[in-house]
């Protein structure tokens, strides 16, 4: 008589084990799903997407040069936009590395990814790392000249990060030319010739918004402000308010002069671009208004994306010039 040993034969599992080792393997893969998930979440807040606000700055010399309409500018200028952010989040990156033990006396700086440990300073550097080999090659494939900027744009973050933030005054132009490589990208991409008023009102801005940036650093670190920033040592609320005085007549000034140009105005084909002119001065006396009366941080972005009356007053300056630019309104 022949016996069948298969039939006789264990299982190499019973069934209870199966679903055990099922169950392990199903909370092992959520458990390395939800670290991933979480390492990506914190890895993109690390890239400061809100900053990428400032980048818009590329559009203006598209809206005010007449080619908003215009393809592939209009399409490149986005790409370019893209790019730029992109090489902006290494820098941000790489900011947040070297002034790590800076941040963590900061009371919201060291709440930042890099800062409170959320991510590593390698996975942080990896990050860069990859951003920065894909922005650069894909900058010059873009535009030569462009991807040149952007070089600059990187290096010279890299010199403000490491020495130039520390020197006072100097610190607020460097912010100014930040800003001021932006439009040139802007132009370059656009392939629109920039006006003299247009980099006046952009430094003027940036200097603008930097000092108060700087003011409202001050104020809010008191005394452990010197801690996380040796140039607020040489700042004193008296001199900075003095310097936004200052900067805040000259960019109205500046716009109103702008508006009312014989070159604007033939460039335009009407004198009615000063009819935007209300919308300036409201958007810098409401920004000084939550500054002094709110008591807000100083960060532009963060100014802007909490109060929706800037909102409305930027998208209907907006609006307003690209109606008076393009349809002679």
């Amino acid at each position: 008589m022949i016996h069948n040993n298969h039939e006789n034969a264990k299982p190499l599992l019973c069934p209870k084990k199966k679903e055990s080792s099922l169950l392990l393997f199903i909370l092992a893969i959520l458990i390395v799903d939800y670290y991933i998930t979480k390492v990506m979440k914190y890895l993109f807040l690390a890239l400061r997407p809100k900053q990428w606000l400032k980048n818009l700055f590329i559009f203006l010399p598209l809206i005010f040069g007449k080619m908003l309409f215009v393809f592939p500018a209009n399409l490149e200028s986005v790409i370019a936009f893209l790019l730029f952010s992109m090489i902006a989040s290494v820098g941000y990156l790489l900011n947040d590395i070297i002034d790590v033990e800076r941040d963590r006396l900061h009371p919201t700086k060291s709440l930042r990814p890099i800062a409170s440990d959320k991510i590593s300073i390698r996975q942080a550097q990896l990050m860069a790392f990859i951003l920065g080999s894909m922005s650069i090659p894909l900058s010059f494939l873009l535009d030569v000249k462009f991807g040149w900027l952007v070089i600059i744009y990187f290096v010279f973050n890299l010199i403000y990060t490491k020495v130039l933030k520390n020197v006072v005054i100097i610190d607020v132009f460097c912010i100014g030319t930040f800003f001021l490589l932006r439009i040139i990208a802007g132009g370059i991409i656009a392939n629109v010739e920039l006006s003299h008023w247009i980099l006046f009102m952009t430094g003027l801005l940036a200097l603008f918004l930097g000092f108060i940036k700087r003011r409202q650093e001050l104020k809010m670190l008191e005394e452990k402000g010197t801690l996380h920033r040796h140039v607020l040592e040489r700042y004193s609320t008296y001199f900075i308010d003095q310097m936004i005085a200052v900067i805040t007549s000259s960019i109205v000034v500046v716009y109103i002069l702008y508006t009312v140009d014989s070159n604007t105005v033939n460039f335009i084909g009407t004198k009615h671009l000063m009819y935007s002119i209300p919308f300036v001065y409201y958007g810098i006396f409401r920004y000084l208004y939550l500054i002094y009366k709110h008591n807000e941080d100083g960060d532009p972005t963060n100014v802007l994306l909490s109060d929706s009356k800037m909102q409305i007053n930027l998208a209907l300056w907006i609006i307003v010039c690209i109606g008076i630019i393009y349809f002679k309104l």
